[in-house]
């Protein structure tokens, strides 16, 4: 996700009007969770600032994992605060709660998902091909089954003795190991998970965000020009203004603070992040704009994502499609991987800024701080 972690926990980073982890808490509260046990790390205040110590009526505590050791180390951390069977979920996942409401009621369970290639995950073998499971497979040659793992569990309380008992080949502390143990002592039920996404990488948190603004329901709080024209579900928060001009195309969200125009087209599945402004005649489509990021008149993006106070100059334009069609690839730690998407744009990092008329090939990321120069053309990562 770099560079949009160097200052943000990726958990907390913004899907449509809220960070990722309080999808996953909404979802685990309205599937009947009483209580959150959120372990913290790298970002912990801005996890505590957010959620307090309740959160939509529910109790909040937190643990605190010093090192990152494993997933099973993480729920180590947890394991004085909890009693009784207890559900793990992922912090950087989405979930639908009538899937975890599944979850929580046949537990012991592990969450899964259909995959198409079942050979890049955990593939879960199961007794007459569903009921119980009998096996876990990591990244099968022959996968048993195309159900994979989604990394959500219910786990019967006798399993905190079992956390950060040995090391797996990478020296940490796994959760897999953990319920292999769980998997050979109790029946475990696999629970099919439906709106489920496992959001590591830019492509997938704009996934993330298309998927939860297409929950949006209209609502205009904050000021809107008469000459603005709102289409479909379309959110404008209070203290946000559209001005004379400007068209928006739900699902979409102006959040609080945010200006838009005058004249500028904002299209559907895009966030307009709070204090962030969209100028004159700029066009925003499918795209997520951070805190106080702003894209100067002229300008147009696309299934893009702006860091935090990211700044546009007048006539910066993102290229979002490959010639040839072939799906736009982006560098991930060294390597050039295809996002899966024909369209998708750039990744800028936080108080990154343009000069005017600069043009951004698709795939590029801009690390925090960046600056161009104006006419310039970025064709690599910066």
């Amino acid at each position: 996700m770099r560079p949009l972690t160097d200052d943000t926990a990726k958990p907390m980073l913004p899907v449509a009007d809220r960070p990722i982890v309080a999808h996953v808490a909404d979802a685990a509260i309205a599937a009947g969770a009483d209580e959150l046990v959120l372990v913290v790390g790298y970002g912990a205040e801005q996890v505590r600032d957010y959620f307090g110590e309740e959160y939509a009526g529910v109790p909040v505590t937190y643990a605190e994992q010093a090192e990152q050791t494993g997933t099973a180390d993480a729920v180590r951390a947890a394991s004085p605060l909890l009693s009784g069977d207890f559900a793990v979920l992922n912090g950087d996942n989405l979930y639908d709660a009538e899937s975890l409401e599944t979850l929580f009621e046949d537990g012991p369970a592990v969450g899964a998902f259909r995959a198409e290639n079942p050979s890049n995950y955990g593939v879960l073998s199961t007794e007459d091909g569903g009921g119980t499971v009998t096996d876990i497979v990591e990244k099968p040659e022959n996968p048993p089954s195309n159900l994979a793992n989604a990394g959500a569990y219910v786990f019967p309380e006798e399993t905190t003795d079992w956390l950060g008992v040995s090391r797996s080949e990478r020296g940490e502390y796994e959760l897999t190991d953990v319920l292999d143990r769980v998997v050979a002592e109790y029946d475990v039920t696999p629970v099919e998970l439906g709106d489920w996404l496992d959001v590591g990488r830019p492509w997938e948190l704009l996934e993330a965000n298309e998927r939860r603004l297409a929950d949006l329901s209209r609502r205009v709080d904050g000021e809107v020009s008469d000459d603005a024209e709102l289409r479909g579900p379309v959110v404008v928060e209070e203290g946000a203004t559209v001005k004379s001009g400007v068209v928006i195309e739900g699902p979409a969200i102006v959040r609080e603070g945010a200006t838009v125009g005058p004249n500028a087209y904002v299209r559907s599945s895009t966030t307009i992040g709070p204090d962030a402004k969209v100028g004159h005649s700029v066009e925003v489509k499918n795209s997520l704009l951070r805190e106080g990021a702003t894209v100067g008149h002229l300008s147009y993006v696309g299934d893009s994502v702006l860091g935090r106070d990211v700044n546009f100059g007048a006539g910066t334009n993102v290229a979002n499609l490959r010639h040839d069609g072939e799906d736009v690839k982006l560098t991930v730690k060294g390597d050039r991987v295809s996002t899966d998407r024909r369209k998708f744009g750039v990744v800028v990092g936080d108080g990154a800024k343009t000069g005017i008329d600069t043009s951004l090939h698709p795939g590029v990321r801009l690390s925090s701080g960046t600056t161009t120069l104006p006419g310039a053309v970025v064709d690599r990562d910066r």
